[in-house]
């Protein structure tokens, strides 16, 4: 066995110009082309991790030296080279190239865009999110709380845009999400009860009963709700109680609140936890 294949490397990647190279670069600019392949770029040892585990299709890996040169980025390698999963050796100025971060973590992967199925509970609509770390952080708090569904009606931000992917912390491998229209939303919450969240006037968030199977609505950062969540909650607003002269939370708070007390209500998981 030589020194090459005891790295689990298929080859070197030096060229900047190089096929695969490009293909993850366009991956990593256009939303179009993501969606086009169905494939989206996740990176660092967590994510790629992540996505091993919930089996989701993993193209390639593209990962530097020094990785190796840690038990968990060696373990992780190996596992990828058990699984038939193609990885190829890079230098740091190729993963520069691949990374959409200013310090790259080492290892880079195009995965399938995941499409879980949807599960009983409650159904998170997240309605002109703009910012992308708070949609990946929204995300997270969403498997964190057992969320059945999320929904993302046009206006919201990419949830595959690699600052999202990063954010979510894992999320998109374990949550069921679906970048639908508000004909798709209104179908799929018709005969549950629709909140809406909203800073000020509004019934507080630990009075509303979140046993129903409801669903919730986070509006956008800046604009607040659009025309069509405000319609479709028919005036069922939910809010959190602040300290006088704050205006609001930020949205990517406000839904962990909100979230984590329908989780209670629910008994969505045994005690313990983080």
């Amino acid at each position: 066995m030589t020194e090459r294949s005891a790295t689990y490397c298929l080859g070197d990647i030096t060229s900047l110009h190089n096929d695969r190279v490009r293909r993850v670069q366009a991956l990593l600019r256009s939303t179009r082309r993501r969606f086009r392949e169905g494939r989206m770029v996740i990176e660092g040892l967590r994510l790629v991790r992540e996505a091993v585990l919930s089996s989701v299709a993993i193209d390639e890996v593209f990962y530097v030296r020094s990785l190796v040169q840690e038990s968990r980025g060696a373990n992780l390698l190996a596992d990828l080279r058990k699984r038939g999963i193609t990885v190829w050796e890079v230098s740091p100025q190729v993963l520069a190239l691949l990374s959409d971060t200013e310090t790259p973590q080492g290892v880079v992967a195009v995965a399938a865009i995941p499409h879980s199925a949807a599960r009983p509970g409650l159904i998170l609509v997240l309605d002109n999110l703009r910012d992308p770390g708070n949609l990946g952080t929204v995300l997270r708090s969403a498997w964190a709380a057992g969320v059945g569904r999320v929904l993302l009606p046009p206006g919201t931000v990419d949830v595959t845009n690699p600052k999202v992917v990063r954010a979510g912390m894992g999320a998109h491998f374990h949550v069921p999400f679906e970048k639908v229209g508000w004909d798709n939303v209104r179908a799929a919450v018709a005969g549950r009860p629709v909140w809406l969240a909203a800073a000020g006037a509004g019934v507080c968030y630990d009075q509303v009963d979140w046993t129903r199977a409801p669903v919730l609505i986070i509006g956008g950062e800046a604009e607040g709700a659009s025309a069509e969540a405000q319609s479709l909650a028919q005036g069922h607003i939910v809010s959190i109680p602040m300290a006088p002269a704050v205006e609001s939370l930020n949205a990517a708070m406000a839904a962990t609140i909100l979230l984590f007390e329908a989780a209670r209500q629910q008994r969505a998981f045994p005690e313990g936890g983080a």
